[in-house]
């Protein structure tokens, strides 16, 4: 079909509630020729219905934070949770804890992000192999979970829980007020100031753990290997790095993981069990480890021993076969980003990154594609995204295809990251009464090593098109 995008984006009156990114732009060149659902789409329900709407569609799973939701307009957006769609399709899915399943990423679907830094309930390979970006919100959580730390760390310096429970007992029995004080020596502690916190990776949640540590007296000392500029700006000036995990725990008072968790052992290039016999061993006997990274990263059994061999304490908000019951153990549910703020923030900053992606072709924040920062494209131009297998000569291919349909391209950008290439084409219609794309877009689509291609001149949700096992999906 034709659709002149001047004349839609007319009818429609576009407010953006979101700060940071503003109404959709306002497309004034020529009429723009192109295809949409008009090709490999029979098993789409509701068809002619979703050509018509002219707004972006989002699927939600779980329960997202409404501000955070907020965030798309709703002149342009249509927002409903994928269990209410009932087969019909999307452009976005926006989850959190839920672990997604490729059979209900629909062809349609151009990205999924997650309110969350981990990314593990998402097959992420298979989308990259499919051209989907993955976004997630590094950051977001940063507080809430650095607060936590913070708790912990009380948790482990003075047996607060204990004491809790044996004034409950003492409640029970009516006895309370003639114990009290006598009972008190039974939960003995020690004090922070002046102890020394070994910080293991020094990114959001990292490096604001060291910087409150240092603010509260302590002695603060850390390890990441692969250490930002923006990261390290934000550390204590008085902390000592050094150079391996066991360098930083060896006379460590406190220890706070956080690291990602990566599959495979650290001999493979992972984390999992990373803080084994190997590191443990170095443990002072009476260290507090937090850990509120990830529980695999922990190998229960060097921990169990360390635990029994000593007085050190374990604080995680993971779950723990071995230790959950332990006496110095204190296991609590994932409660790390269990904050209103945090839940807000993660969301609209989950929303805020789709709506970049769709409107915009902009990447931030993407654990698969390379990050592309793109300035909206002027108002009479079209921009054309293309993602491709990272092979040699794709570029130079595509670049032929523009060549051979004559359109005068105003700027290129190609960035690549792994196995996927992204590319930004942005044309110049130079006086044309109208701007047929249909057939370059099939032909640089079908190239061998294309997942997929975009065309965006504000127009929600169209010109959209996959090479999907070598058949044309547009």
């Amino acid at each position: 079909i034709t659709m002149s995008a001047l004349a839609l984006a007319r009818s429609r009156a576009f407010a953006s509630k979101a700060a940071q990114f503003k109404n959709l732009r306002f497309y004034t060149g020529p009429e723009i020729e192109f295809e949409h659902l008009s090709s490999g789409w029979s098993n789409v329900e509701d068809l002619e219905e979703f050509k018509k709407s002219g707004r972006y569609a989002l699927q939600t799973f779980n329960k997202i934070s409404p501000q955070g939701l907020a965030t798309y307009p709703k002149e342009e957006y249509d927002v409903e949770a994928y269990a209410d769609a009932n087969g019909r399709p999307a452009h976005a899915l926006m989850l959190r804890s839920h672990k997604l399943q490729e059979e209900e990423v629909g062809t349609s679907v151009r990205c999924i992000a997650r309110c969350g830094a981990g990314t593990n309930n998402i097959p992420v390979p298979r989308m990259t192999e499919l051209g989907i970006p993955v976004f997630n919100t590094p950051g977001a959580n940063a507080n809430a979970v650095k607060e936590l730390v913070l708790c912990g760390l009380f948790l482990g310096s003075r047996r607060v829980i204990d004491g809790i429970n044996h004034m409950k007992d003492l409640g029970e029995q009516g006895v309370a007020r003639e114990r009290v004080e006598k009972d008190k020596a039974m939960f003995g502690g020690r004090e922070i100031k002046g102890k020394t916190l070994a910080v293991i990776g020094l990114g959001h949640i990292g490096s604001a753990t060291a910087r409150d540590g240092a603010s509260l007296g302590m002695k603060t000392v850390g390890y990441d290997p692969g250490l930002s500029v923006e990261s390290a700006l934000n550390l204590p000036k008085t902390m000592t790095l050094v150079d391996s995990i066991s360098s930083a725990v060896a006379n460590a008072d406190y220890i706070s993981l956080n690291i990602p968790y990566i599959k495979g052992t650290p001999e493979e290039g992972g984390t999992h069990g990373i803080i084994g016999q190997a590191v443990v061993r170095h443990f002072k006997p009476d260290a507090v480890i937090l850990n509120f990274a990830r529980g695999e990263l922990v190998d229960s059994d060097a921990m169990k021993g360390f635990l029994d061999a000593g007085d050190g304490r374990y604080i995680s908000d993971f779950p723990d076969d071995l230790c959950w019951d332990h006496k110095n153990a204190v296991i609590m549910p994932h409660l790390g980003a269990s904050t209103e703020e945090a839940e807000d923030q993660a969301a609209c900053m989950a929303a805020e990154t789709i709506r970049q992606y769709l409107q915009n072709g902009t990447i931030r924040h993407s654990v698969n594609f390379p990050d592309t920062d793109l300035a909206v494209q002027e108002k009479d131009c079209v921009r054309v995204t293309v993602v491709n297998q990272n092979i040699p000569g794709m570029l130079s291919k595509m670049t032929e295809v523009f060549a051979g349909h004559n359109v005068n391209i105003v700027q290129q950008v190609n960035h690549s990251k792994g196995d996927i290439a992204y590319n930004v084409i942005d044309l110049d219609p130079a006086g044309a009464d109208t701007m047929n794309l249909k057939d370059l877009q099939k032909e640089v689509t079908m190239l061998e090593g294309v997942l997929s291609s975009r065309i965006l001149f504000s127009a929600p949700g169209v010109g959209y098109a996959r090479n999907i096992d070598g058949k044309y999906h547009v």
